[in-house]
């Protein structure tokens, strides 16, 4: 049913008279009187007595005025909602990714967003590219920071909307024998204790086929899963390991130390539903994540 019909049908009600609900309206008395007359073939029910002073309810008229004033007030307060979140006062963005999205990429993207909409809110979601992948698949996050490749069942769902290119630098503790360096070379760390991000992590598939890909299989001593433990450990003299760049400061003693043999990389990628659009609020955070130093 329109709701036209019905917006007419509440001012008759209210007004009492057909002439004065049409002059309120803005439209002529034979176009209210035959959109009456076609809701009142359409229910079965006369909707209005006619009187010498106009126009009053019947019982079923009642009835019906109570339910179309109220499923009136509905649409209009759905659509103050919808005007919100298009405009951007309100909204949640549902954001996920690994340690080096959740400590360094997304939190500038964040800060942009709430300067420009502080009424938005944020779940955000820490955990391995697979999980979040899935995540993202089953609507439960909006878009999402992964290593590429996908390697999640579905991954032909999700579009690519912007790569990242990342370097894994090696961090020593004081007085490793690698300190000072300005790189290294992947049989340098052949029986050196390493700490590592945990097994079936991306980022340690990526590091572990680098190490392999020159012979040396690295000797793990123990397994994190933030890169801000991987740096409290090789600072506590538990061994070396490997951070991304964007932890990293990029002075010659703070940025870490690339490899000689060719630098660790893994292309990182922002990711989401191909099938999906996005709400206004992720529209909106996905454009601070693809603006300039939104996420490097």
């Amino acid at each position: 049913m329109e709701l036209t019909p019905l917006r007419y049908l509440v001012a008759i009600a209210e007004a009492g008279h057909m002439t004065r609900a049409a002059e309120a309206l803005g439209v002529s008395q034979p176009a209210l009187s035959a959109a009456v007359r076609k809701l009142e073939d359409e229910l079965g029910v006369a909707l209005f007595d006619r009187t010498g002073r106009g126009v009053e309810l019947t019982e079923a008229g009642r009835v019906f005025v109570e339910h179309a004033s109220g499923a009136l007030r509905d649409v209009e307060a759905g659509r103050r909602a919808v005007r919100a979140l298009a405009g951007l006062e309100t909204g949640t963005i549902r954001v996920g990714g690994g340690a080096t999205a959740m400590g360094y990429l997304l939190p500038p993207a964040v800060r942009a967003v709430r300067r420009e909409h502080p009424n938005l809110r944020f779940y955000v979601r820490e955990a391995g590219s697979e999980a979040i992948a899935g995540a993202i698949l089953t609507g439960e996050l909006d878009l999402g920071i992964v290593t590429l490749p996908i390697r999640h069942p579905g991954s032909g769902e999700l579009m690519t909307v912007r790569t990242i290119e990342d370097e894994l630098r090696l961090i020593t503790p004081a007085g490793h024998r690698l300190n000072g360096k300005s790189s290294f070379r992947w049989a340098d760390l052949a029986g050196e204790p390493v700490v590592g991000f945990e097994a079936g992590s991306a980022v340690r598939a990526v590091i572990d086929a680098a190490a392999s890909a020159h012979g040396v299989t690295l000797d793990v001593v123990m397994e994190v899963r933030s890169i801000q433990s991987i740096e409290q450990m090789v600072r506590a003299g538990i061994g070396a390991g490997f951070v991304s760049r964007f932890a990293l400061g990029e002075d010659a003693h703070g940025g870490g130390v690339s490899c000689r043999d060719g630098k660790v990389t893994r292309e990182l990628a922002v990711v989401r539903r191909r099938d999906r659009t996005p709400s206004p609020a992720a529209a909106a955070f996905e454009r601070a994540l693809l603006s300039p130093g939104g996420g490097d």
